[in-house]
Formats: structure tokens, sequence, C-alpha cells
């Protein structure tokens, strides 16, 4: 596995803090390589190390409450500061309690869990004020193609837009068994481990919004508009059970919604907002006779990188017409407009248009799958294949 230094430098400063490090995002995305690798880096200055993995069964059945993990600590740490590694802790009954009363004895505490049940409100609730976190995503492409080599691969562009980057995928050689991989993988994390923490009674209800909202990425949407549609089937349906399925699939990091940022009010408009996959397979898996949703997925790729790339990002509403994204870092904003293609002139009129009336002080790019320039002396055209291994703007 590569070294995922990108999120390793993030931790890195809080090593000695007494805070509990929090390491989040999708399951399978990465979180328990990276605490390993965090791990390793520490031992070779501390042999202080403890380090427990509550999907262990020979963890997980003489651990079993909150005092009992706090005498193994006791029982096993040795003089000095001690570094905690819990993985996957949300199996343990009051882990909150272990780790607070653990961080105050010279303890530096690292965790892990899996999103089904460790999630971002549970850690404001209950660690309110002694933990920071940490976002960790699947693999971009500058990621898979440094583990792609590593494995003595080679993944194109086109098998990155159709099939993401989920890290355990690209040990698997043939196609149909990463798909294989990937369906067993979206029924685990997006339909069964959301069922049972929920208590989700209404299961078909459920799994048609997944399916309506996965295949929507990179679109703006409403509870209102979601509900019109699932409606259809289902009738018992409300605005309101909706709203309560997109917060499950937000806190579990499986989508994003994105607010729009409206020129006329000079503010985020609150009830559209635009949703964008953890992973594009996501979308890939859905689709029927290979008619992969590559528009779509384009954009969702491009969000998933400017993020990745540290930028904050806003869908911008230009007097009516859409551009894709405003990215902002360290002062400086970006309008990004994304495209599979403007090498026809209604696409190119669309794309480009979408910039109009808004001034030169901020830079205006839009990205495509074009082999061909498209830039002009106000726009920067940016090739997919060249943006996907740049680190800025």
């Amino acid at each position: 596995m590569i070294y995922r230094e990108h999120y390793i430098e993030e931790v890195r400063p809080f090593y000695d803090s007494d805070l509990i490090k929090i390491i989040t995002g999708i399951r399978r995305g990465g979180k328990s390589v990276i605490m390993e690798q965090i791990a390793d880096e520490i031992s070779q200055k501390s042999d202080n190390i403890i380090y427990l993995n509550f999907e262990d069964k020979k963890v997980s059945s003489n651990i079993r409450t909150a005092d009992m993990l706090i005498k193994y600590v006791d029982e096993n740490r040795k003089e000095g500061k001690c570094y905690l590694f819990f993985d996957e802790i949300q199996e343990l009954e009051d882990w909150q309690d272990a780790c607070k009363t653990l961080r105050l004895y010279d303890n530096s505490i690292f965790i892990t869990g899996s999103n089904s049940r460790l999630l971002s409100g549970e850690f404001t609730k209950e660690l309110s004020g002694r933990f920071v976190s940490f976002r960790v995503r699947p693999f971009v492409y500058k990621e898979i193609l440094e583990y792609a080599s590593q494995l003595g691969k080679e993944v194109s562009v086109s098998d990155y837009l159709v099939w993401g980057g989920f890290p355990k995928r690209f040990e698997f050689d043939s196609q149909k068994a990463q798909e294989h991989y990937l369906n067993d993988l979206d029924e685990t994390i997006v339909i069964n481990d959301l069922i049972k923490r929920y208590k989700i009674k209404k299961v078909s209800l459920f799994k048609s919004f997944v399916n309506f909202i996965l295949r929507s990425n990179s679109r703006i949407v409403s509870a209102n508009s979601i509900h019109t549609y699932i409606k259809q089937e289902h009738e018992n349906c409300s605005v309101n059970t909706i709203m309560k399925y997109i917060g499950y699939l937000e806190e579990a990091y499986i989508i994003e919604a994105v607010k729009q940022y409206s020129t006329k009010t000079k503010k985020e408009l609150k009830y559209y907002s635009k949703i964008y996959n953890a992973d594009v397979a996501l979308n890939s898996i859905r689709s029927m006779n290979n008619r992969y949703d590559l528009t779509h997925n384009l954009e969702n790729i491009v969000y998933n990188e400017l993020i990745y790339m540290g930028y904050e990002i806003y869908v911008y509403n230009n007097k009516g017409k859409e551009v894709d994204f405003l990215a902002t870092k360290e002062g400086k904003q970006y309008f990004v407009q994304v495209a599979y293609s403007v090498a026809e002139d209604k696409a190119y009129t669309r794309e480009f248009g979408a910039f109009k009336d808004i001034d030169n002080l901020s830079q205006k790019i839009i990205i495509t799958n074009d082999d061909i320039d498209y830039s002009t002396s106000t726009v920067r055209h940016i090739k997919l294949k060249d943006f996907l291994v740049m680190t800025s703007l």
C-alpha cells in the first residue's frame, strides 16, 4: 500500500497532543491503513505503543467494556508518553468514556471507526472539545497511479471515471472481480450498515431513495424534488423522511451536498444542493448495459480532486447560469466549469457562456476530456488528464 503522506502530514502535529485523534471517512476508504502508517512512524521514536483492532475476536472477546480497556492499557503501557491506537473502537461498549479517561494520563490516542456507527455527530456529543478529526477519502488519480505502479499495473483515466478510487479494487485483476467487490462493498456500507444503524423499517423505500440519489451525482436536487420522484413508487413517503435519509448518507460520508452560492442574494441558497458521491463507483455499479454516466462522473471526479487539493467548494449561480464550482483557497477564488467535451459548437457556447459577466479578477477555468486546447484570452482550458496530476489550480 502507498504511503498517504497527504493525510498523515495533517495528523503529525498532533502526535503528542492529549486531544483524541479521530480518523473519519467512508468505509474502505483507507482509514485503518493510514493509522497503521502513523503507528509505524511513531515506532521510530518510541516503543511505548499499544495497537488494538476491535474487529479482531482476540481483542473484542477479552476487552468488552471501557473499564476493561482502561485496565488493559494500565497493565501493558510503559512509563512516559504512551501511544494508543484503537481501530474500529465502536465495537467496544462505552468507548467514549474509556477515551476521555485515558487521555488524562499521558496517553496519545488515535481511533478509527466504521462509518455506520462512529459518526461526526457522535464525536461532537461525546467528546466535545477533546478531539480533532481528519477526513480520509478514496484514492484520487495521483494516488491511483502511485499504487498501480507499486502493483505493476496501469490504470487509465477512463477506468477512473467509471470505477473510481476505492483502494482495494486495484488488487483484483479482472473487471468482473472488481465489480463484484464494489457491489458487495455497496451492499455493506450503503444498505446494510445504515438500515441496521438507524433501524429503518421501510427498507424498500430506503433502497429506492439510495439508488435515485447515487445515480443523481453532480445534479442539483431538493428534498421536494426527490420526494416527487420517489412517491411515484412509494406513496407513504414524506418530505421529512427524505430529509432524514439524506442526513444518513451525509453522516456516513457516502454523499456530500454542496450548497449553491447566489450572485443575486450574495449568500448560500438553503433549499437546493448539488449531490456528489464519495466515489463515482457508487453511480457506475447502478448503470445498465455499460451505459456509464461519464459526463456527471467527470464532474464528480473534479469535485473530489479539488477537495483533495484543499479548496472550499460552492456551486455558483451566475444570474441563472450555473457555474459548476466556485473554488476558494488562501484568499484566491476560481470559477471552474466542467464538461466532457466542448468540441461541438452548442456545447462550447453553453459551457463558456456560463462565465458571462464574471469579471477577470478571478481566474475562469474549464476542464474537459478534450485533447485540443480551447483556452481563450479570458478562460483557461485544462485537459482532464493534466488536471488529474496537478496539486493546485
